[in-house]
């Protein structure tokens, strides 16, 4: 570990208790409300990773203890921790939030090449899109806006959620494509059509998905779409 990852590890920390903080005391009385801005802001670190040197040291120092720390905060924690984030929605939608984020960066670091262990990183930041800034506007426009109603497997959605997850998700893509290129990232060539289609992919894949679940399913089949238009 060299001194930038030291110093982005120390931001990154601070800027997540304080997200913390706030969900649990300022929102407090509004926990479903609580538990979407912690998912949103949270989800901000993919603009963190490229400055790490390796991705190793996120999934080891960041990604994994964060996920170790959320199982505690679950009902299924052997010692119970009260909280007002976790308890307001799926008991295990913020572990596997976590989990899936230190999975994709271990996938991925893996199987890049040995002399650039960063070279599918931004495959990592497109995944988590759709989960943080996507799914987290669709639920709060849904809740509020949602008229036309549909269930698929037990789980209710709404069109209007739906749609805002695929705009939302396809304007966040292209503003993180643009970013990573900004800074330096190893990247293919931009391609509209196949970010449009992917951000479409994932919205199918949080309908059918219930119960926290689609924290995993959507980044899953999301980094598989992307690493197969990288190696394509």
């Amino acid at each position: 570990m060299i001194f930038t990852d030291i110093i982005a590890l120390i931001i990154v920390y601070v800027y997540v208790a304080v997200i913390f903080v706030v969900a649990e005391m300022v929102l407090k009385t509004r926990p479903e409300v609580s538990r979407k801005f912690l998912h949103i802001m949270v989800g901000n670190m993919i603009f963190a990773m490229p400055f790490f040197s390796d991705p190793w040291v996120m999934v080891w120092f960041l990604t994994l203890p964060i996920t170790i720390g959320l199982f505690f905060l679950t009902e299924y924690s052997p010692v119970k921790i009260e909280n007002s984030v976790t308890e307001s929605g799926h008991a295990l939608g913020l572990f596997f939030y976590a989990l899936i984020w230190t999975v994709l960066i271990a996938v991925f670091a893996t199987i890049a090449p040995a002399n650039d262990p960063k070279f599918f990183i931004w495959i990592v930041a497109l995944a988590i899109v759709p989960m943080v800034y996507g799914d987290g506007f669709a639920a709060l426009i849904g809740q509020k806006f949602g008229k036309v109603k549909y269930t698929i497997f037990g789980g209710t959605k709404s069109l209007e959620g739906s749609l805002t997850m695929f705009v939302i998700t396809s304007v966040m893509s292209v503003f993180v494509w643009m970013v990573f290129t900004s800074i330096g990232c190893t990247m293919p060539e931009f391609n509209l059509v196949n970010i449009l289609l992917i951000s479409a992919v994932a919205t199918i894949c949080e309908a059918f998905s219930y119960g926290g679940i689609d924290n995993l399913t959507v980044p899953a089949v999301t980094s598989i779409l992307y690493y197969l238009v990288a190696v394509l």
